[in-house]
């Protein structure tokens, strides 16, 4: 094709071809980098000896000593070792430490060889602060299992992005006095890390939208997925079933974050959604008028894939391991949903 420049009266082939040559360089560039993304590492699964690193990215853990104690006692009894971040128990206003001190903390254990985990002790907020600062060449060498929810999912969407497998799972404050108030939150964490077979099924939910679909699992607390929205830490969603959960939200706000993560195509090629427990809703002084689950159906009224509601996985109790990054098969029915983490 030949463009003439009325102007000079001549022929702009050539700089046409270069605008051409690079635009598909850039999109080839932009293709490897998809297709590198979409098999995710994933770490090798833990045994007895290996070693655990406690830290803690996001809130102060106030009073929270026993809890720790708890988690390193919990761990030992697997037959693994415990080393707990230098500044886990340190305090900078809202958050446990200062950003510097909880990213050394989390910069250590994603350096150390001998480290094949990294379990967060707490959500709450601060996650973000530290993003940016993190180093992840060493990881590559020595992939290891992200552990937590909440507020790290975050750190989910970046390991994600870094090309990881992760664990949607308990933290150290989810432990209870009594370890038999959270047995299946327990046994499943154990089986997501030393590679056990991991498969759910769900009670039945009328607002269910049946159907099957085999993808990669994706996801976390809506209110950070928001957040990332627009960042290097946004996550891909393209053939992807993504999970999300909340806690203390009005259900405008609900609709708000999912209004904006349509208008942004967050849903345009999603296989997906789980949705997991959303927890301690906020009563506005104008009722939305809905469920919650009916607010979501509402919100993703424009497409047509599976949507799956009852996974027991967030701000609960009853709080199942999931491998995000992870192939699921889930089959979504009326009467019951089961979903099965490819081996």
């Amino acid at each position: 094709m030949y463009i003439y420049n009325m102007t000079k009266n001549t022929l702009i082939l050539p700089l046409f071809c270069l605008v051409f040559l690079f635009g598909k360089m850039t999109l080839s560039a932009q293709e490897t980098l998809t297709n590198k993304t979409q098999v995710l590492i994933r770490p090798l699964y833990l045994k007895a000896g290996d070693t655990v690193a406690i830290v803690a990215p996001s809130g102060i853990l106030k009073n929270k000593t026993g809890q720790v104690q708890q988690a390193k006692d919990l761990l030992k009894s697997w037959g693994l070792n415990v080393v707990v971040g230098t500044h886990v128990f340190s305090k900078d206003n809202h958050f446990a430490g200062t950003d510097e001190e909880r990213c050394e903390d989390f910069q250590k254990a994603m350096d150390d060889p001998t480290i094949r985990a990294i379990w967060c002790a707490r959500g709450g907020y601060g996650t973000v602060r530290i993003l940016d600062k993190l180093d992840y060449t060493k990881l590559r060498e020595n992939p290891k299992w992200l552990i937590g929810y909440s507020d790290i999912t975050a750190l989910h969407n970046q390991f994600h992005n870094e090309g990881f497998e992760t664990v949607h799972a308990l933290m150290c404050t989810s432990l209870t006095d009594d370890l038999n108030d959270i047995p299946e939150s327990i046994s499943t964490f154990k089986k997501a890390i030393f590679g056990e077979d991991l498969s759910y099924t769900l009670k039945e939910s009328e607002y269910n939208r049946v159907g099957t679909v085999k993808a990669p699992l994706v996801g976390g607390n809506l209110t950070m997925l928001h957040t990332m929205l627009g960042s290097n830490t946004s996550i891909d969603t393209s053939g992807k079933i993504l999970f999300i959960e909340e806690i203390g939200e009005y259900k405008y706000h609900i609709d708000r974050m999912f209004q904006s993560l349509k208008r942004a195509g967050y849903f345009d090629n999603c296989a997906g959604v789980l949705v997991g427990d959303m927890s301690k809703m906020r009563k506005n002084t104008t009722l939305w008028g809905t469920s919650v689950e009916q607010l979501i159906l509402d919100a993703l009224a424009d497409y047509t894939f599976p949507i799956a509601f009852n996974m027991p996985a967030g701000h609960e109790k009853d709080n199942r391991a999931m491998i995000l990054g992870r192939s699921i098969e889930m089959t979504v029915e009326k009467n019951k949903t089961t979903v099965v983490f490819e081996k």
